[in-house]
């Protein structure tokens, strides 16, 4: 029966050290943060149960997950010998399960690689995956923006970053969602995020085969296209209105009265009264 015992002690401790840890990081030792001197999992744990914020290079002092020993930060305890996390950086103080992290010098961050497959950007001052390499648009401390939907920092988010054409960032998960809700345009400077030529074309035919009531019908209106930035004149439709320099359906009014065609192909301002005559005709 002792061994029997024995043997389930084992087992339980094992099972206890596999689940030990937080929603954030798998990790066997707790930071003692060194402003409050309280035990947490990890930084975010701490952010978010206190009113003030822990500065994670500031920690010196880990707590072991099995045996409670309290020691400096180390990839190991010095007591059982556990291995704190599968991955460990000294200088973030981060112990996680491995995800192909590395830490970046530039960044002063670890960041999630593998790091061959990502590149740092010295004018954005973050690091990015290395498959959007020839389409990053680099701007100026891109890294210190606040992601534009959630809201949260970008710099030290553990959620991967997007860029968008237009150069403004966002977390992927936030794409994602605005993508899955019909939002494909930039929430800040409302340029398209997407390749959107394939939903141009399906666009064309849906305005072809919907035809205009009659005094609306050869009317045009001034527009700004979001994605090229150009004014142009475009057909009235209640479909979409495209502009005339790109293709694009990503428009909006620019103002002004509603146009016709005169007789010299000059813009005439389209009165109620020609409105009126074009139905009757």
């Amino acid at each position: 029966m002792a061994g029997v015992r024995s043997v389930n002690s084992v087992t339980a401790q094992t099972d206890v050290l596999q689940q030990l840890g937080c929603e954030h990081y798998r990790r066997k030792a707790r930071l003692v943060a060194p402003c409050c001197g309280r035990l947490f999992w990890c930084r975010l744990c701490h952010d978010a149960a206190e009113v003030h914020t822990v500065n994670r290079f500031e920690v010196s002092e880990i707590q072991c997950g099995a045996c409670d020993l309290r020691q400096g930060v180390s990839g190991a305890c010095e007591r059982c010998g556990v291995q704190f996390g599968e991955y460990f950086c000294s200088i973030c103080r981060l112990y996680d399960k491995s995800r192909d992290q590395y830490h970046c010098e530039e960044c002063g961050l670890c960041r999630v690689g593998p790091r061959e497959k990502t590149f740092h950007c010295a004018q954005c001052g973050s690091c990015y995956p290395l498959s959007e390499r020839q389409s990053h648009q680099c701007r100026p401390a891109a890294a210190l923006d606040d992601c534009t939907v959630c809201l949260d920092d970008l710099h030290s988010s553990r959620a991967a970053v997007h860029v968008n054409t237009c150069g403004h960032s966002l977390h992927e998960t936030c794409r994602q969602q605005m993508l899955q809700h019909g939002l494909f345009s930039c929430p800040l400077c409302n340029v398209s995020m997407l390749e959107m030529q394939p939903v141009w074309k399906e666009l064309d035919k849906a305005v072809q085969q919907t035809t205009m009531p009659s005094q609306y019908r050869h009317l045009l209106v001034s527009v700004l296209c979001r994605d090229c930035q150009a004014t142009s004149v475009a057909p009235f439709h209640v479909v979409g209105l495209k502009c005339a320099q790109c293709g694009s359906y990503n428009t909006a009014r620019s103002g002004g009265p509603m146009y016709r065609r005169g007789n010299d192909g000059e813009l005439l301002p389209a009165t109620d009264e020609t409105r009126h005559d074009e139905q009757v005709i």
